[in-house]
């Protein structure tokens, strides 16, 4: 990427608009009521033949204080200082506004670089905002429309010099993307593959909200780049964040806290909740975040139940272990309450941690690496028949109706998670519990704890070839037949 783009500007303008329009994909949240958008999400932008960073923030709000609006400017203002261009959006059908002049100010003397655009510009409605905009020092304004496409060509021709500016900057990075790929080209099909600059390992941390997800990233991250606080629900879209933890590139989905379905009206919140669904797709090991006080609720239950139905490798944090007295006690009951209430995750880990200081935090990272390398194992297929030959002696499959299930052969067909394929006779009469008995010796006997394994029974068909064939007279004796019966 040659430089980087910040969208500021007043709550509602159609920040979040533009940002889906020049990333090409709807990964931030919109909707007309203002105050959608709350922490920085940044994209890969493509406009004409110009690839840039593009930053979407929260409205600018006129608070200074620490209330949600404050920290939530502070978070914007931060944004600016990262950025080396700043694109200032007003709306054009309202025109300028006190607040607008004031953060017209704040802008000049803190970005190097900042362009005007009124949003909103379509139709006779907006002419009187556009020259509005002058009043407010930064120049001539483009003339934008977010939601219809138009201007585009005006901002591409603004964005042009200040890019020739930075593109040495993208040639020092280029190198290092195409050493990585090509280390990454050079695994074997049954090794894991290592995360690398251009491959992180995606994981995405889901919770109740007020688990603390944000508080988590954050010192994970070694900067407050996520908006935190007392409130419950303060994350609304699935942020991701790439950074180097431990040495492992990884790139960390922030999600909305979820909730239980009945108790989610808030048209915001369902669209936040459905974009950490879309997160959890998206990762290949998911963090299961508990609040130590009230852990394995019903909803922690239903999340982790959800990782583990899209195939993710699990990995549960139990945080706020800071404040815990009795930890010893404490923690032999979340592991009694682990294995009775997520059986389906029989050996998952399970990792304390504290958000607010930090400790555990090798743990956790230790432990995703694990579940990650459990997630992509592959076992040969000469040792899983030479199992499923000791399984069948310690306890062959029952005959349902009399038919003797037979088990003929096993293999491995996939990883992220494992897949196995046993090839039998009447798969469809194989009982969940003889299923189950399979999966947890998979699970002690190839060593794959906690990950998701899918066991799959395939009929080989019946070797007779005249089977549901219509019997039928042979045609020389039927002409024999014929004969005589003419006679």
């Amino acid at each position: 990427m040659s430089f980087t783009l910040a969208i500021v500007g007043r709550p509602n303008v159609g920040k979040s608009t533009l940002f889906n329009r020049l990333v090409g994909k709807k990964l931030a949240l919109v909707d007309d009521q203002p105050g959608v958008t709350r922490d920085l999400r940044e994209g890969e932008a493509k406009l004409g033949d110009l690839r840039f960073t593009v930053i979407d923030t929260a409205g600018l709000e006129d608070a200074t204080d620490d209330s949600l609006q404050g920290r939530m400017r502070r978070l914007t203002e931060r944004a600016v200082d990262m950025a080396d261009i700043c694109l200032f959006m007003i709306d054009a059908r309202a025109g300028v506004t006190p607040t607008d002049m004031v953060f017209a100010e704040i802008l000049r003397k803190r970005s190097a670089h900042v362009i005007l655009a009124a949003n909103k510009g379509e139709g006779a409605a907006a002419d009187a905002g556009v020259i509005e905009a002058y009043s407010l020092g930064l120049g001539e304004p483009i003339r934008l429309s977010a939601e219809h496409g138009e201007g585009l060509n005006d901002l591409y021709a603004q964005l042009m010099p200040v890019a020739d500016k930075f593109s040495e900057a993208a040639e020092v990075h280029a190198p290092e993307v195409d050493i990585a790929l090509e280390e990454d080209s050079e695994h074997e099909e049954d090794e894991t593959p290592q995360p690398t600059a251009s491959k992180p390992l995606q994981i995405a941390v889901v919770g109740r909200p007020n688990a603390g997800k944000s508080t988590l990233i954050n010192k994970i991250i070694g900067e407050d780049r996520l908006l935190t606080g007392p409130e419950a629900g303060i994350t609304r879209d699935a942020i991701s964040l790439r950074t180097e933890w431990n040495e492992t590139p990884v790139r960390i989905f922030d999600t909305a806290g979820m909730r239980k379905k009945a108790k989610v009206q808030d048209k915001v919140e369902k669209l936040s909740v459905s974009d950490g669904l879309r997160a959890v797709k998206f990762a290949e090991v998911v963090v299961v975040l508990l609040d130590a006080a009230i852990p394995f609720e019903q909803q922690d239950l239903r999340i982790a139940d959800l990782a583990e139905r899209e195939g993710r490798a699990v990995v549960v944090a139990v945080n706020k272990w800071d404040v815990e007295d009795e930890k010893q006690q404490k923690l032999r009951d979340l592991k009694e309450a682990f294995t009775r209430l997520l059986p389906q995750l029989r050996g998952a880990p399970l990792i304390t941690v504290s958000a607010k200081t930090g400790r555990g935090l090798d743990r956790l990272h230790d432990a995703i690496l694990r579940a990650y390398d459990v997630w992509n194992r592959r076992v040969p297929t000469s040792h899983l028949n030479r199992w499923l030959t000791g399984m069948l002696e310690q306890h062959p499959p029952p005959a349902p109706q009399g038919k003797r299930i037979k088990l003929r052969y096993m293999t491995q067909a996939k990883t992220r998670p494992p897949g196995f394929v046993v090839m039998c006779s009447h798969p469809d009469k194989v009982p969940e519990s003889y299923s189950r008995y399979l999966v947890n010796g998979l699970r002690e006997d190839f060593d794959m704890p906690g990950t998701p394994i899918r066991l799959y029974m395939r009929g080989q068909g019946d070797q007779n070839p005249y089977k549901g064939k219509k019997k039928s007279t042979p045609s020389r004796l039927r002409k024999h037949l014929k004969g005589r019966s003419s006679d």
